[in-house]
C-alpha cells in the first residue's frame, strides 16, 4: 500500500477559510482596492501566443533586482512568499535538523519545516508580544539550520529592528536565517539594504499586499549571491506564471499608486487604533496592515456580527498568546470608516459579553 512520508502524515493542514468571502474582505491582509490599472491594462493586452509559450522568468528578476539596488544573482522570483519559505527549507533542512520560529507567526514556517523531517523549535514571544532575542538565542544549538522571522509579524503587527536581525543571523552562520518581510511597505523599514547583511540571511517579499496582486502569486527571495544560486537548483524553471511576469514590471513603475494607497493604509491605521482606544477594546500597535484586537470569549459572536453587517475577519483565537483575539485588516481609508461604524455597533450589541475597558 503506498503511503505518504510520516513527516507529511504527520503535518496539521493550514487551511485557511476561504469558502463564502463575500463583502467587504478584512480577513486575509488583501488590499482592498485592487491592483494598478497600468496592470489591468497589461494583462488585458496578452493574446495567445503568449499564454502558448513557458513563461521566462530571468528578463523580470532582472527588473525586480534594479527596482531593488541589487544584482540579478541575489534575486529568484518565488510563486509567493510561501514558495520561498519552502524552498529554503528544501534546500537547508535535513531530516533530524531544527528550524527556529517565534510564536505566533505564520503558520507556513513550521508546515514546510515539518514537511522536510525537520524539529521545529517554538520560542514563545514576550509581553506584549515583545521580541525574546536572548530566549531564541539561548534556543540555537548544533542542529539550528533554519531560523524564520516575520518583520512585521503576522499576526502580531509588531516589527523587530534591523541590527538584532544582524545578531541573530551572526550568531548562526551554519543556518539560513530568513526575513519575511511580506509586509514591508506598511512598516517603511527592511534590512534588505544593509551593507552588513551577512551571507547566511536571506529576504523574501511578496506583491500580494501593497500591490494588490494576491491572486497572481508573485514574490522574491532575496540574498547572497552564491546562495540564491543554490537555491534556484530545486526552483522550477516556470514557478511563475506569464500573467504575474507580464503584470509585475507594470506594477512596479506605478510606484504612485502604491505609495498613495500605503499612505491611506498608514493613516487608517493610526484612525482604527484611535477608534479601539475609544471602544475600550485591548489591541497591539501594528507596522502592518492590520490590527490585532482582543475581544474575549465572545470573539466568535463578534465575528459573526460584523460578517452580518457585511465585513469579514479573522479570527486568531487558536494562535498561541492570541486567546480570544480577532485580527482586522486596514484597507483603503473610506473602508477603515465602515469598518469603524460597523464595530460600533457590534460593541454596543455585544458590550457585556466582549473584554471591554470601561
Amino acid at each position: 500500500m503506498l503511503e505518504a512520508r510520516t513527516a507529511v502524515k504527520n503535518l496539521h493542514a493550514y487551511r485557511p477559510p476561504l469558502g463564502g468571502r463575500q463583502g467587504l474582505r478584512l480577513d486575509f491582509n488583501e488590499s482592498t482596492i485592487g491592483c494598478s490599472p497600468r496592470v489591468l491594462a497589461r494583462l488585458r493586452s496578452l493574446d495567445a501566443e503568449a499564454l502558448a509559450r513557458y513563461p521566462e522568468r530571468e528578463p523580470v528578476e532582472r527588473e525586480v533586482a534594479d527596482f531593488m539596488g541589487l544584482d540579478a544573482a541575489q534575486v529568484l522570483l518565488t510563486n509567493g512568499v510561501d514558495e520561498a519559505i519552502h524552498l529554503l527549507c528544501s534546500t537547508y533542512l535535513d531530516p533530524g535538523d531544527e528550524a527556529i520560529i517565534v510564536v505566533p507567526t505564520f503558520a507556513m514556517y513550521a508546515i514546510f519545516a515539518e514537511a522536510e523531517g525537520a524539529r521545529v523549535v517554538q520560542v514563545r514571544s514576550g509581553d506584549n508580544f515583545g521580541f525574546p532575542l536572548a530566549d531564541l538565542l539561548s534556543r540555537i544549538s548544533q542542529r539550528t539550520r533554519l531560523i524564520a522571522v516575520a518583520n512585521p509579524n503576522n499576526p502580531t503587527g509588531a516589527a523587530v529592528a534591523c541590527e538584532v536581525l544582524l545578531q541573530i543571523a551572526r550568531a548562526v552562520p551554519m543556518a539560513a536565517v530568513l526575513v519575511d518581510e511580506a509586509y514591508f511597505e506598511f512598516h517603511g523599514e527592511t534590512i534588505l539594504k544593509s551593507p552588513e547583511r551577512p551571507l547566511n540571511l536571506f529576504v523574501a517579499r511578496t506583491f500580494s499586499k501593497a500591490y494588490g496582486l494576491a491572486g497572481l502569486r508573485i514574490g522574491f527571495l532575496a540574498g547572497d549571491a552564491g546562495q540564491i544560486k543554490v537555491v534556484r537548483r530545486i526552483a522550477s524553471p516556470y514557478n511563475v506564471n506569464a500573467f504575474a511576469l507580464a503584470a509585475l514590471p507594470e506594477a512596479l513603475r506605478d510606484q504612485q499608486y502604491v505609495e498613495c494607497y500605503v499612505a491611506d493604509v498608514q493613516r487608517g491605521r493610526g484612525v482604527l487604533e484611535d477608534e479601539l482606544k475609544t471602544l475600550g477594546l485591548h489591541y497591539w500597535p501594528s507596522r502592518a496592515n492590520f490590527v490585532l484586537v482582543r475581544v474575549g470569549s465572545a470573539h466568535v459572536e463578534f465575528i459573526q456580527a460584523l460578517r452580518t453587517r457585511g465585513i469579514l475577519v479573522r479570527d486568531r483565537h487558536t494562535d498561541q498568546g492570541c486567546e480570544g483575539c480577532v485580527r482586522l485588516t486596514v484597507g483603503c481609508l473610506d473602508h477603515t470608516r465602515t469598518l469603524i461604524a460597523a464595530l460600533r455597533a457590534v460593541v454596543e450589541k455585544l458590550r457585556e459579553r466582549l473584554e471591554v475597558r470601561v
